[in-house]
């Protein structure tokens, strides 16, 4: 069981930590035709898409309350009331996402009213759902942010109903912040291989995958979970929750529905894949299949090829919970040390993660931490690099925000097939460190010419 050591600096030196804005933000870009409100500046707004466009290099709509210095102190709520008023008037969406910042948090804003009262004075607008949450900056992280607004989509979008196992073959999938598109769509593909349909909560897998969309530019979201399958997750037949974040989530929808659940920390490495592949077959009722089989030998191939450049290796891991759980599980399951963890904020996770401590801190926490234990690699988002270099090792760019490594942001982590290309990815890091030990010259040569040099060709 690791400790969990508090912050003890006064600020933050190189941060680590993605807002909670961010991160409720991020969980309402995975429904269709949605869009995000943040009520607050227009500044918190521009900040979290700047991070958005660099990440998934696509444009990212947000819309803003645009808090001013007159609304900060004296009244916002109409900034609320019409705000949602002309999104509902121009762009017609499904869903609106409404987290706060900090700045209407220490306002005092009451969000939840501000939506009564926009229920009342427009009621024209009664079909479009709008989903309130409080997520101000001061606490938490981007996993927190996200999971309070997956919350607040079950408890507004998903009836309470008793009719689960109606859809034999659905099964719903609460999905934490840290799987990333490209391992969303391989947890879709994994389920399918067992004659099963997921409905994934939230999909961003299918609205920040990168594709390119045919006709007029929108600014609603392109694709992710349609509000009517998110109606009906209340009659599949299973849930299946990836993530220790999402726990009062996975609980809420349990309430609501009575379907049973099935709770997984992560999908990473061997292990965790085989307890998620058996759940399938036991819902399933059908064999593993022989794609599935193949996939977990060629990781367990992978595991062998790579067991001399991971076996002992040290590790340095800044990250959010969930992920920092889930790699430090696959490393330690390849036999690797973890010399270093840091979290940006705290989670029951922790105490759980195969380390002797954990750091609640930044990224110079985990700078001075590498260095004193002799670190070999450091798993980070792209704000980690600085440090790695400083320190002469790699870094593995993983969680968000990742603006300077294309395609980081559909890098797949979950399952077999992408445990066996993080391994030969990481091996190779590890390789490139190691130099070929220069050719021996000896001291007692007087000429440095080779002995060839004196030939002369007749």
């Amino acid at each position: 069981m690791a400790e969990i050591i508090k912050r003890s600096k006064a600020l933050a030196v190189n941060p680590l930590k993605a807002s909670q804005p961010v991160g409720a933000a991020l969980a309402f870009l995975g429904l269709r035709d949605a869009i995000p409100m943040l009520h607050g500046s227009q500044g918190c707004t521009a900040f979290g898409k700047v991070f958005f466009v660099r990440h998934f290099r696509e444009p990212i709509a947000l819309q803003t309350t645009a808090m001013d210095q007159i609304s900060t102190v004296m009244n916002a709520d109409e900034n609320v009331i019409e705000g949602l008023r002309t999104i509902c008037e121009k762009s017609a969406p499904e869903v609106i996402g409404l987290p706060t910042t900090s700045l209407s948090e220490a306002q005092g804003a009451d969000i939840k009213r501000l939506v009564r009262e926009f229920r009342s004075r427009y009621p024209q607008f009664a079909d479009v759902a709008v989903v309130a949450v409080n997520t101000p900056d001061y606490g938490g992280c981007l996993e927190s942010g996200f999971a309070l607004a997956l919350e607040a989509i079950v408890d507004v979008l998903v009836p309470e109903t008793r009719h689960s196992g109606r859809r034999h073959k659905q099964v719903n999938v609460l999905a934490s912040s840290m799987l990333s598109p490209g391992d969303i769509e391989s947890i879709k593909e994994w389920i399918a291989c067992f004659g099963l349909r997921p409905v994934v909560l939230p999909d961003i897998g299918d609205s920040l995958d990168g594709h390119l969309a045919e006709g007029e530019y929108t600014p609603l979201t392109l694709g992710g979970t349609p509000r009517s399958e998110i109606e009906t997750m209340g009659e599949s037949v299973a849930t299946l929750v990836i993530g220790r974040s999402l726990s009062r989530v996975a609980d809420l929808m349990k309430s609501r529905s009575g379907v049973p659940d099935y709770r997984f920390d992560h999908l990473m490495g061997l292990a965790a894949s085989d307890a998620f592949t058996q759940t399938l077959a036991e819902i399933s009722g059908q064999a593993v299949p022989a794609r599935i089989e193949r996939q977990r030998a060629q990781l367990q191939d992978a595991m062998v090829d790579s067991h001399f450049m991971l076996g002992f290796a040290r590790i340095g891991l800044a990250l959010d919970p969930d992920l920092l759980l889930g790699f430090a599980a696959f490393f330690a399951g390849l036999g690797a040390e973890i010399v270093a963890a840091v979290s940006p904020a705290r989670s029951d996770a922790l105490a759980d993660i195969a380390c002797q401590s954990v750091h609640i801190g930044d990224l110079e926490d985990l700078e001075h931490a590498a260095a004193a234990a002799g670190a070999q690699l450091l798993v980070s988002s792209s704000h980690g690099l600085q440090a790695a270099q400083r320190l002469g090792i790699p870094l593995l760019r993983a969680g968000f925000p990742q603006y300077d490594w294309v395609g980081g942001y559909a890098r797949g982590w979950a399952g077999y097939r992408n445990a066996r290309q993080a391994l030969f990815d990481i091996s190779n890091l590890l390789l490139g460190q190691h130099h070929e030990i220069p050719a021996y010259r000896s001291i007692y040569r007087t000429d440095p010419a080779p002995a060839c040099a004196g030939l002369v060709r007749h």
